[in-house]
């Protein structure tokens, strides 16, 4: 983070970035280590949501204090859709493998399109279909339902509305950072997450708490509190000011790859040809999905040619 009045460059910014793909990447392995602890996805997401709101509030409190109406109402809405997005998520992660749950769940890039066309009338461009049939291949491949026959598991379902809870949260997000602050909402994504959490686990999830093993959860919850959901959000806003959109979108794009390479090296599950085929189209559709790649050729291979003229 820098002090008041320090530069960034754009090289900086964007190793900044790559670490934030990683540390998101990473959450995935441990939010499962959690549940191997027998710690319902409740109390996981109400845990996070607190040790998040505490830290936001510790370094950003004269910003929090300072909160106007509208910003805790634009706030109070984005962590809903936040809230609702973890929660699926995690609780898909009971029942699929970290890799299935961060490329399915990345899928979102490819319907913020769609949902554009559904309420402001844009019709995709043609890019967009190639895009959904390649997510699609991805999909089928990825969950095994080529070989198994058509039978998605529930976890790889919980994943898909993820996508689709993700990609209306992320719409909302394009007007929420323009009329609040970001200290605001990241202090609110946590708090309510947190107080959601907390009615989710004592109305559904009360019957589990006297099975978790706390000892083994303590450690990964903690890391995902303070570094895959705060350090994660802090560095991200700090650095991404400092790199253009195209650039920083190409980074975080590899927090699916992340999450299946940290998965398989704590040998939460195996490298198998499923994952790095269908992964892969998965990456390429949301690549296809979410830039003009004729712009990046123009930008990084034209315009860098030893044979351009001037």
């Amino acid at each position: 983070m820098l002090k008041p009045g320090g530069i960034m460059t754009s090289a900086r910014a964007n190793r900044n970035l790559v670490l934030v793909a990683l540390l998101w990447g990473s959450s995935y392995t441990f939010i499962k280590m959690v549940i191997a602890a027998q710690m319902p996805p409740a109390v996981i997401n109400t845990l996070r949501g607190l040790i998040s709101a505490t830290l936001v509030y510790l370094f950003f409190h004269k910003v929090v204090k300072t909160m106007t109406w509208q910003e805790f109402k634009i706030g109070a809405i984005c962590a809903i859709f936040n809230f609702i997005v973890v929660q699926l998520q995690s609780t898909g992660l009971e029942f699929t493998t970290p890799s299935n749950c961060s490329f399915i769940t990345s899928a979102y890039v490819i319907l913020l399109p769609l949902i554009a066309w559904l309420f402001y009338k844009k019709v995709p461009p043609l890019k967009i279909y190639l895009a959904m049939g390649l997510c699609m291949a991805g999909m089928l491949i990825l969950t095994g339902v080529l070989t198994n026959g058509f039978k998605l598991h529930i976890g790889d379902i919980l994943m898909m509305l993820t996508a689709i809870f993700f990609a209306f949260q992320m719409t909302y997000y394009g007007y929420a950072t323009k009329h609040a602050r970001p200290q605001v909402i990241a202090f609110q994504l946590g708090f309510i997450q947190a107080i959601c959490g907390t009615l989710y686990t004592f109305t559904i999830d009360s019957h589990q708490l006297a099975h978790i093993d706390w000892l083994a959860a303590a450690g990964p919850v903690l890391y995902l509190g303070v570094i895959a959901t705060f350090a994660a959000q802090v560095i991200q806003v700090t650095s991404q000011k400092y790199t253009d959109t195209v650039t920083a979108g190409l980074i975080l794009i590899t927090e699916s790859l992340f999450a299946s390479l940290i998965s398989v090296v704590f040998q939460v599950e195996p490298l198998t040809q499923h994952l790095v085929i269908g992964g892969s189209l998965i990456i390429l559709a949301t690549v296809i999905a979410q830039f003009d790649l004729r712009g990046v050729l123009a930008r990084y291979v034209v315009k860098g040619h030893p044979f351009r003229h001037s």
